[in-house]
């Protein structure tokens, strides 16, 4: 199957919500948001002033929307550089292992490579993903251990 890879426009929006429910029921979520709010949330986050993230979007031979990888810059990285950060990497069911998820990741090395500064691309996955590890093992990429991640609620201190 051929797929094109591209950034998101505004007219995605309404079909990226969309996707947003598929990716939380995915991670076992069974308390979606309406789409209304996921509308606006992904307005916000891509489209606002200024954008929390940027996203390259997958499309199928049909145009439909099959996957996507959200991805931010975070500075400082290495010394005074910076890196780009992958949040989210998913590509639909029935185009996972076709090599979608690889040409995913390719566009992002190339995306840091091209933005002077980028020292690192960085993400992460569950532990118990084995299958994300095992995807990211197939690429060549090494499992860092060095850190431990901490999070809270925005609203708990």
């Amino acid at each position: 199957m051929t797929v094109r890879i591209r950034p998101a426009h505004r007219s995605d929006i309404e079909t990226l919500a969309e996707l947003i429910e598929e990716i939380e029921r995915f991670y076992g979520s069974t308390e979606i948001q309406p789409l209304e709010e996921r509308r606006s949330q992904v307005e916000d986050a891509l489209f606002g002033s200024p954008p929390l993230a940027s996203a390259l979007l997958v499309e199928d031979e049909a145009g439909a929307l099959v996957g996507l990888a959200a991805y931010s810059f975070l500075w400082p990285a290495a010394g005074s550089s910076h890196s780009l950060f992958l949040k989210e990497l998913y590509v639909r069911d029935t185009l996972r292992r076709q090599g979608v998820g690889a040409r995913l990741m390719g566009e992002l090395r190339a995306l840091a490579a091209a933005r002077p500064g980028c020292s690192r691309v960085e993400w992460m996955t569950d532990r118990d993903n084995s299958g994300a590890r095992a995807f990211y093992k197939s690429l060549g990429f090494t499992e860092f251990d060095g850190k431990i991640v901490y999070r809270v609620d925005s609203g708990t201190r």
